[in-house]
């Protein structure tokens, strides 16, 4: 005879940053289950992040969402035990003939971030003296963007879950779900079952298949495989005032690390949800294109590996209620942003799932509800609740 179902007020899926900081921020005032099909927390997207704040980074709901979270990772609560955020100024630069590009962007970015400013190709080669001479037109540089402790990060959101009696279950993926009397029974491949009136899709890559499950219509998402590197540095180079170097055009990046570069070609290859590996003709192709920017010319790498960036059609987060299907709310989407935008985002999805309007700091920055709606991505229904 099978056992009767735990219950709780919510049940997360998925154990990245986007489910366990939505389910912490809900633990403040309900029960909640997270679960997770692997065996440990964060194993996808999550913890092969490059771990940066870039407050210039992605569109305008982006950006919003970045720059509202900045005061909780300069200054986070009791449950995380260490700093978060360590300087690492950001310069991106345009090749030349893309200056107007550039100008454009820094047009659209500068409201939110107003310490961002234009650079010439010397300032530029004096704040990363690697930089071939002849290769910039114009740059922008970030000097308040940082690098994440993304594992100090989602243990925090984790450990305060926990301390609020919130439940973590991992090796616990989501086989079925059915929606009965105004709530669903949550069936893992074990065999468990738990219950509750809502559940968050917070699945990653996954998100669309844990939707089909609840008869959900899918949003659309599409997993995008991103691949990272890492090369020593020459001896004679100090690494720890540089900053992280972008070409606008996202042909590569590279992230100082200790005596090393972490670089990636920024590719991003349409997969299937999957334990994602790096491609090696990326590699090539970034290390050719980092040969002709910089006087970097290390050919051996070190270690590589890739995780899937997931994106709807607008590149925009999708945090909301499903419009045809009751209890089902989704927290997807958040492709390469998740980590910076993690602490907005749970506090949006937290008012949003208890009915509630939008932080008033979060709104004040131009988010609206409807730019995440999962209404503009989703298909017509085809179920009713039991």
């Amino acid at each position: 005879m099978n056992e009767p179902p735990e219950k709780f007020d919510v049940i997360v899926v998925g154990g990245g940053i986007g489910g366990v900081s939505l389910g912490y921020e809900l633990s403040h005032d309900r029960s909640v289950c997270l679960l997770e099909q692997e065996s440990t927390l964060a194993y996808h997207t999550t913890g092969r992040s490059a771990a940066l704040f870039l407050e210039t980074y992605g569109n305008a709901a982006i950006r919003a969402l970045t720059t509202a979270s900045r005061s909780f990772l300069l200054g986070p609560p009791e449950h995380f035990d260490t700093e978060l955020l360590t300087r690492r100024t950001l310069l991106q630069f345009a090749a030349r003939g893309r200056g107007e590009a550039l100008e454009a962007m820094f047009e659209q970015v500068r409201t939110l971030t107003p310490d961002a400013r234009l650079v010439t190709e010397d300032e530029a080669r004096t704040l990363f003296p690697l930089l071939r001479e002849g290769v910039v037109d114009l740059a922008l540089h970030e000097p308040g963007s940082m690098e994440v402790d993304v594992h100090a990060l989602h243990q925090g959101f984790v450990r305060g879950l926990r301390r609020r009696g919130g439940v973590v279950a991992t090796r616990s993926g989501v086989v079925a779900l059915e929606r009965t009397a105004g709530a669903w029974t949550v069936t893992s491949a074990d065999g468990t079952r738990r219950r509750a009136p809502v559940v968050v899709d917070a699945a990653g890559a996954w998100a669309d298949s844990v939707a089909a499950l609840a008869g959900a219509s899918p949003v659309g998402l599409r997993p995008l495989r991103r691949t990272i590197f890492v090369l020593d540095t020459p001896d004679d180079v100090d690494t720890r005032q540089l900053p992280t170097l972008s070409d606008i055009d996202e042909s590569f990046y590279l992230k100082p690390e200790g005596d090393r570069m972490l670089c990636s070609p920024a590719d991003e290859t349409s997969t299937e949800p999957t334990d994602a590996r790096p491609d090696e003709t990326e590699i090539a192709r970034a290390l050719d294109a980092i040969h002709e920017a910089t006087t970097l010319e290390a050919r051996h790498v070190r270690s590589s590996w890739a995780g899937l960036r997931s994106f709807v059609h607008d590149r925009t987060p999708v945090v909301g209620f499903d419009p045809n299907v009751d209890g089902f709310f989704w927290c997807a989407g958040q492709g390469g942003y998740g980590i910076q935008t993690c602490a907005a985002l749970a506090r949006v999805g937290a008012a949003l799932v208890r009915g509630e309007g939008l932080p008033v700091d979060v709104a004040a920055r131009g988010l609206d509800v409807a730019d995440l709606d999962p209404a503009r991505c989703a298909a017509p229904p085809h179920i009713v609740d039991a």
